[in-house]
């Protein structure tokens, strides 16, 4: 007789909130006018936006098995880890990319209706998805990958990052619990030790340079799963805007052994 009953990776929610460079056409012609319809503009914008997002984690951040929520749009259409009414220049509508260059012709101003109606069709629509399959789920990871250093738009400009950073919340207000941080920690040395050892980045963190990744937070928050988020440096995987196949294997080995290693750590 088969054994029909889930694996254990089932039990894990992996979400990825940026991988995508794709804009809905609409917001894509807000944002370049006329030029919608030069390729090579339209073209280098949208690799600009692809690579200023989270480059390639739909596919670093794959693991057979376990249930995932995609993000199918840009960040810059809208952030889907910030929160709803996160109106600061790193909010939820960005005015500029990472490196504060404009997203919009100059004095392009959205009214609250198109706001309200970004919002509505892709805010709500992921944050509705992730709701819908932590049921029966015992963890959730949010997998991001970071610029090497700190890019203008942000609190570390121009500060090395590490290798890999995991944000499982503060001591106040933990998303993953604290007494497993360590634990945590060390799954993520042993699992990427290899990784880390053939790249330039030294390191893993926790909360350097962040500490919550906003979906966690709420998520685990309302659902009371426990979540945390985790940063790739973008050096582990990409050389001058190009994915390193390699790598990227190795990484998507590792996360794999890490993914399990932290799913037993809330068993």
């Amino acid at each position: 007789m088969t054994d029909r009953s889930p694996s254990p990776r089932d039990q894990l929610l992996i979400v990825t909130p940026h991988p995508s460079g794709q804009l809905p056409a609409h917001i894509l012609r807000q944002m370049l006018g006329d030029d919608l319809f030069d390729t090579p503009k339209r073209e280098a914008f949208l690799r600009r936006i692809f690579l200023d997002g989270d480059a390639y984690t739909d596919l670093l951040y794959s693991l057979p098995g376990a249930r995932h929520v995609q993000a199918p749009w840009s960040r810059f259409a809208v952030d889907l880890n910030r929160n709803r009414d996160d109106r600061v220049d790193n909010g939820v509508i960005k005015e500029t990319d990472f490196d504060r260059q404009p997203l919009y012709p100059p004095h392009t101003q959205l009214s609250e209706d198109e706001r309200e109606e970004r919002l509505r069709r892709i805010w709500d629509s992921f944050d509705d998805a992730v709701s819908a399959e932590l049921p029966g789920a015992r963890l959730m990871i949010v997998g991001h990958s970071m610029a090497s250093h700190g890019p203008k738009l942000g609190l570390d400009t121009g500060t090395p990052r590490p290798a890999i950073c995991l944000m499982p919340g503060t001591q106040a207000v933990p998303t993953f619990p604290h007494d497993r941080w360590d634990a945590l920690k060390s799954a993520a040395e042993e699992a990427f030790a290899q990784v880390i050892a053939a790249s330039p980045f030294e390191r893993v963190t926790i909360g350097e340079p962040w500490s919550t990744d906003t979906l966690s937070l709420n998520h685990s928050r309302r659902s009371g799963v426990p979540a945390f988020g985790i940063e790739f440096n973008a050096g582990l995987h990409l050389k001058d805007g190009q994915p390193m196949d390699g790598a990227m294997r190795q990484m998507n080995a590792a996360f794999a052994v890490f993914a399990e290693a932290a799913l037993a750590l809330v068993n």
